[in-house]
């Protein structure tokens, strides 16, 4: 295939100016138009007139390439004539424009929802009312749904991100921006008003202005702990119970009744845990870590035990109170007389003395709660009493607020999980054994060992006395670090609770030794209960396609020893498996990892089902399209049947935290989807289709094809990797400052992580990572079964549906004319490298199209007008990321004026595709 012109990439685009913007999308249109307003105001004031109209011209003349087809080497020539002082200065102008459309656009969904509820459209589609009545229609009854309420569990998983493209510090800016435009959501704000807010949004896009869009340091272990902690203890932490009361309201119009609701929504997270190629995460900062959410917790409760004092001012002469509650008010003001006030008003005086135990609980004195259930049993006596003396509209709204944060977040605020790869344990293991020969010995010898080991009595102590660690040889690193893991997590369950820790995950899992070997680690370091069990739920991590593939097995011969079982056992008969959907797109591409995926889980349920264990599945989804990013109610009504059991586990990371969970109603809208898909999945999964053995073998060939074809591409070519660092810019992401892991575990392609993997291949605009491959398999599965079967496949089975989806979507996004800008920096590897991908885009493009008989995102129209929107202002800043890098490599890649240039088109691209990795 001849290489596509890049001056006429584009050219059949819509003009801006004629997109359509239909009525319900006004108001998203005057947002826009006023923040971009506001964008030029700032720039004429901070950077003169003659900076404004630079930055216009470049605009113009990007916009020109796409509505006009005016050639690139015009666009090229406006961003030659610019100072190169001004270089980051101009980038950062459209990344400002970026993110203020990105946020007027989830304001916009804000409104939308608004508007849905207030005209009275009946139960917005994919919300919990919506699920519940399609269940109720599909012959679901009360019974039925009451029945699985104890074990449903959404549990979101909030990671650290090596690739954050955002500082914490904008994201603050953001927030107040957001705010004032929810202020005028409906457009009611007086004139007055209105001044206002325009001057607090100028505040904040300028003072986000005259910030550094990148940190001056790697951030730490604790500074991402702080940042996921901002989520987990605002607007998560305040949309909790609203929840819970939305869940209330829609079974009680759909069922008639209102059902007692178990604390089914729970938050994890990865930060501080995550140990797996990162030196800065060990047993200290899992102490800190814990620590800094048991602060962060206790202190908004103190913050709600404020508001309630306010508000429960009942005085004796108006009101009776419950002998329970005055029990316990007496008990409490003889154990703190110093905190007792506001004695004629009893619900005020009690808890003042609540929130003086809280405040003790924080500074870990002895007086404090022993656990969240002990101030619950508080709350709850204080609920009775209000009940028994018509206090039901006098208080009781309030205060269940906070007993559902309790109950669903304790004193830990989310549980902590932990993650090594299994190479990691094998060397500690040989080194705490003193057998340095045990990493090389087969298989077989090494789970033999193990069981031994295992089998080994543990030494008698007195009882309620720790259990001491096994003794180390001198020089054992790996061991001792394990070691003070495993005394950590020890100190952290007997101060914070079980509940503080969530799975144990193996990385690069195996075999049954690699969960085997968590247990003997865990045995040595002193970490079991009181019957001699190690109380950790391990979760096995399948991440490459080959993994996946034999997982099954590996499974099999997990629940086939006699050890894991007992271990299992003791833990419920539950089994956890953690599937990895970043490393086994990158070792097999797109298509080929979804497959296996959706393979592994449907066999590995089987397996459980043979040794009648349940099973549950762990998603380590990222936040692009090859990294398993998807819509997540797509994602959960896509999976195998049965797979779903109830629970959604997913992992969550950097700024698609902030995208989903930001803005509270967002927040809402996202947990409500989520739940609403787990119900429709677990108790109306799709029926047996019996055209799904033809759509498997179909599977089956785009996954072989397409992998061959991936693979051929970026494993089998010797000099693909240096082709990659040289049309990406992965030399400057393995430099900027935004996150404490390092973006490798080792050298090649093996070495480097999925994440900086997806991220270069967005950065270029090619996005090659999410497509590559497929085209090849969809034109050879169309030759050799036929369109009519892949068009009934892409249009009745969900999970190919979904794929296609996903795959639209990031083509739309990919623009081949840019990308050879950055292809021709690889010198004489760009000849032989980009025709193919470009043939390769063709394909995929037109197979796509072809199953969908229409155009690219001819069924999204919202998310093609926001793509076409932003394109030709990315333009620009992709085209100055090349000649920087251009200049910079020449330079020998100093750290100078053209790398913090560099630094800030990397932010800007992200903001503008809205993608990292």
């Amino acid at each position: 295939m001849n290489s596509p012109d890049p001056r006429t990439a584009g050219a059949s685009a819509p003009r801006l100016r004629d997109i359509d913007f239909p009525p319900t999308d006004a108001r998203l249109r005057e947002d826009v138009g006023r923040l971009g307003s506001l964008v030029g105001e700032i720039l004429a004031e901070q950077g003169g007139e003659g900076f404004l109209e630079r930055v216009e011209r470049v605009r113009r003349a990007a916009i020109r390439r796409r509505e006009d087809a005016a050639p690139l080497a015009d666009l090229q020539a406006e961003l030659g004539a610019l100072p190169p002082e001004q270089h980051a200065d101009l980038v950062r102008a459209f990344a400002l424009y970026f993110s203020a459309v990105n946020l007027a656009e989830r304001v916009h969904r804000i409104r939308r929802r608004r508007d849905y509820q207030r005209h009275g459209g009946g139960a917005q589609p994919g919300g919990l009312q919506d699920a519940l009545q399609r269940l109720k229609d599909e012959g679901i009854g009360l019974d039925e749904v009451l029945a699985l309420l104890p074990a449903l569990r959404i549990e979101p998983v909030l990671t650290a991100h090596p690739t954050e493209a955002v500082r914490r510090a904008l994201l603050d800016k953001e927030a107040v921006i957001a705010q004032a435009l929810i202020a005028d959501i409906d457009g009611t704000r007086t004139p007055a008003e209105a001044r206002a807010d325009r001057e607090v949004i100028r505040t904040a896009l300028t003072a986000g202005w005259q910030t550094e869009s990148a940190a001056p340091e790697k951030p730490t272990v604790a500074d991402e702990s702080a940042q996921v902690g901002y989520y987990l203890g605002d607007p998560l932490y305040r949309v909790l119970p609203v929840f819970f009361e939305a869940f209330e309201v829609a079974f009680e119009a759909v069922y008639g009744r209102v059902p007692e609701l178990p604390a089914l929504l729970r938050f994890a997270t990865w930060v501080g845990g995550d140990m797996d190629g990162n030196p800065a995460v060990g047993a200290e900062t899992i102490a800190t870590t814990q620590h800094q959410q048991r602060q962060r917790v206790l202190s908004a409760y103190v913050g709600d035990i404020e508001h309630l004092k306010a508000m429960l001012t009942q005085s004796r002469t108006r009101v009776a109170f419950s002998a329970g509650f005055e029990a316990r008010l007496e008990e409490y003001a003889a154990r703190w007389p110093q905190a007792l006030q506001y004695e004629d008003t009893p619900y005020r005086a009690f808890l003042g003395l609540v929130q003086a135990r809280l405040t003790a609980t924080r500074e870990d004195r002895l007086t404090g709660y022993p656990d969240a259930a002990a101030l619950d049993a508080d709350l709850a006596l204080v609920e009775d009493s209000l009940l028994g003396s018509r206090g039901e509209h006098a208080g009781v709204f309030a205060l269940r607020r906070v007993r559902r944060r309790v109950a669903a977040l304790g004193f830990h605020l989310a549980a902590l999980d932990l993650r090594q790869h299994a190479d990691v344990h094998r060397q500690a293991i040989a080194e705490w054994l003193g057998e340095p020969g045990f990493v090389e010995r087969d298989r077989a010898a090494r789970v033999d060992r193990l069981h031994a080991a295992l089998d080994e009595a543990l030494p008698v102590v007195e009882p309620g006395q720790p259990l001491p660690a096994r003794a180390l040889p001198k020089e054992a690193p790996a061991a001792l670090r394990m070691r003070q893991v495993f005394r950590a997590v020890i100190e952290g369950r007997a101060r914070y609770g079980a509940s503080a820790f969530g799975l144990y995950i193996v990385s690069m899992s195996r075999s049954a030794e690699d969960a085997l070997a968590v247990l003997a680690l865990a045995r040595w370091s002193g970490l079991v209960d009181t019957r001699g069990r190690v109380p950790l739920d391990v979760a096995p991590l399948f991440e490459t396609v080959d993994d996946l593939a034999a997982a099954p097995d590996t499974l099999r011969d997990l629940l086939a020893d006699p050890r894991w079982r007992a271990h299992l056992k003791a833990r419920g008969d539950l089994q956890w498996v953690m599937l990895g959907y970043s490393d086994s797109a990158k070792d097999g591409g797109l298509m080929a990892a979804r497959w296996a995926l959706q393979r592994a889980q449907v066999r590995l349920g089987e397996v459980a089902a043979e040794f009648g264990v349940k099973l549950r599945f762990f998603h380590g989804r990222g936040g692009s399209v090859s990294r398993g990013g998807t819509r997540t109610e797509r994602a959960v009504i896509a999976g195998p049947r049965g797979s779903v059991g109830g629970v959604l586990r997913l992992t969550e990371q950097g700024e698609v935290i902030h995208r989903k969970y930001g803005l509270r109603a967002l927040a809402l809208r996202n947990l409500e989807q989520a739940t609403a898909a787990v119900l429709r999945a677990t108790l109306a999964p799709r029926a047996p289709e019996p055209r799904e053995a033809a759509w498997r073998e179909i599977a089956d060939h785009l996954s072989e094809v397409s992998r061959a074809a991936y693979r051929e591409l970026v494993y089998e070519r010797p000099d693909f990797v240096d082709y990659f660092r040289d049309a990406t810019p992965i030399d400057v992401i393995e430099r900027l400052n935004i996150g404490s892991r390092p973006s490798k575990r080792g050298a090649g392609l093996d070495g480097l992580r999925a994440i900086p993997w997806v991220f270069g291949w967005s950065q270029n605009r090619s996005n090659l990572t999410a497509w590559y491959g497929v085209g090849s398999a969809l034109a050879s599965a169309r030759a050799r079964f036929g369109d009519a079967a892949l068009v009934e496949m892409a249009r009745d089975w969900p999970f190919f549906d979904t794929v296609l989806d996903d795959l639209e979507m990031i083509l739309a996004k990919t623009e081949l004319g840019i990308f050879e800008a950055y292809s021709q920096l690889a010198g004489e590897r760009h000849a032989r490298y980009f025709a193919d991908i470009g043939a390769e885009f063709e394909r995929t493009v037109q197979g796509v199209e072809a199953l969908r008989g229409a155009a690219l995102l001819a069924g999204d129209a919202r998310l093609a007008r926001s793509i076409r929107l932003r394109n030709p202002y990315v333009d620009p800043i992709s085209l100055l990321q090349v000649e920087l890098l251009r200049d910079w490599r020449a330079a020998g890649r100093p750290d100078d004026a053209r790398f913090r240039a560099l630094a800030a088109t990397v932010n800007g691209i992200a903001a503008g595709v809205q993608n990292t990795g």
